[in-house]
């Protein structure tokens, strides 16, 4: 109990000072990205994984808090994918690849001994899915980070009442750890994850999900509990395909199109879209809970699956491609074009005179090169 606490603490205040000190060397080199007209480093996602990884490396270690082979694959799993955001974020990596990075790690990590063959078949699709989902989070400010903490704590848990005490504090470390980083990336954010830490974060609680349900499906959890304990990322998925595919977009084209770009062109503040997202997530990972507890019928999943439905459905209609969809202020009327100036008949122009000068009406000279 005692070393949770101070693990929990050590990743908490490492990654928040990672990630103060490394978005310095990455203003430096311009690994940035634009965000609202201001550049914010992409590197965020290294203190993350040093934060958690380290902390994590060091119970295992010293023994204190044995990761156990659960949890020892899958931070091994998830840095390595985390490695492959890293690529993306310095040099570039296009989609298949990162799939295909994806979809290994995924093979790599399936408890097929609980799960079978024909599950880890389902599982790992579905883990692709939904890592990509939480990647799409990333880009909005403090929405991965929110929704990470909400869904690492809930899954935490899960794995403390399966007593898969490595698992648990895993989980429990990422969330110290995202929790930290908020402190840098709470809109408006100084630092931002970047694929390499949204990957990580992606894959660890997606990974998270199937381990904790493979020791709960002997229990009589129904396949529920993982979609309600990651409703919003998967819906949010979902819905970015289905509008892609309406606008003959490529699926892996990445635009402003997800669940935070939607909320903000209705009017929300970016901490309001935070607080709003968060709110969901809380929800629908409480129902996850009592499900996984038995504290619920499964068929209160149900209710998280109705209300993801009515969300798709509704925001849906929001403009995000086009011309329609680039209002002068996000969640505002559009800006009508400025017409051009028109010239007075009989006004003469201004012409280059002689010498480097230009002349106005009335024979002024202005120097052009001053």
């Amino acid at each position: 109990m005692l070393y949770g606490i101070l693990a929990s603490a050590s990743a908490l205040l490492i990654t928040a000072l990672l990630a103060a000190v490394i978005r310095v060397p990455a203003l430096r080199f311009g690994i940035v990205e634009r965000r609202r007209m201001r550049p914010v480093p992409l590197l965020g996602g290294v203190a993350l994984v040093g934060g958690v990884g380290g902390v994590a490396w060091v119970g295992e270690w010293s023994g204190f808090a044995p990761l156990g082979v659960e949890g020892a694959r899958l931070l091994v799993a998830g840095a390595a994918v985390a490695g492959l955001g890293l690529v993306r974020d310095l040099w570039g990596l296009s989609f298949v690849p990162r799939a295909v990075g994806v979809t290994c790690a995924a093979v790599f990590v399936v408890p097929y001994e609980e799960v079978g063959v024909v599950g880890g078949m389902v599982a790992v699709p579905w883990m692709v899915l939904v890592v990509h989902g939480f990647k799409g989070l990333g880009r909005p400010d403090g929405v991965l980070g929110v929704v990470g903490v909400v869904t690492a704590f809930a899954l935490s848990a899960c794995a403390a009442a399966e007593v898969v005490d490595g698992l648990a504090a895993l989980l429990s470390v990422l969330a110290a750890g995202l929790t930290g980083f908020l402190m840098q990336n709470w809109p408006p954010a100084r630092v931002a994850l970047g694929e390499c830490g949204a990957l990580f974060v992606g894959f660890l609680l997606a990974g998270g999900v199937v381990q904790v349900y493979a020791y709960a499906a002997g229990h009589g959890v129904g396949v529920g509990m993982p979609f309600a304990l990651t409703a919003l990322v998967t819906a949010d998925a979902v819905l970015v395909l289905v509008s892609r595919k309406l606008a003959r977009r490529e699926l892996w084209r990445s635009g402003p199109d997800h669940l935070a770009h939607r909320m903000r062109r209705l009017g929300l503040t970016p901490v309001g879209v935070v607080v709003v997202l968060g709110l969901c997530a809380l929800a629908s990972v409480l129902v996850g809970v009592a499900v996984h507890m038995l504290w619920m019928e499964a068929g209160g999943v149900w209710w998280v699956v109705g209300g993801a439905v009515v969300v798709v459905a509704g925001v849906l209609r929001v403009p995000v491609y086009g011309a329609a969809s680039r209002p002068g202020r996000l969640g505002g009327p559009a800006r009508p074009a400025r017409p051009g100036r028109p010239r007075q008949p009989g006004r003469p122009c201004p012409v280059p005179a002689p010498g480097g000068s230009r002349q106005l009406p009335g024979g002024t000279h202005l120097n052009v090169f001053k």
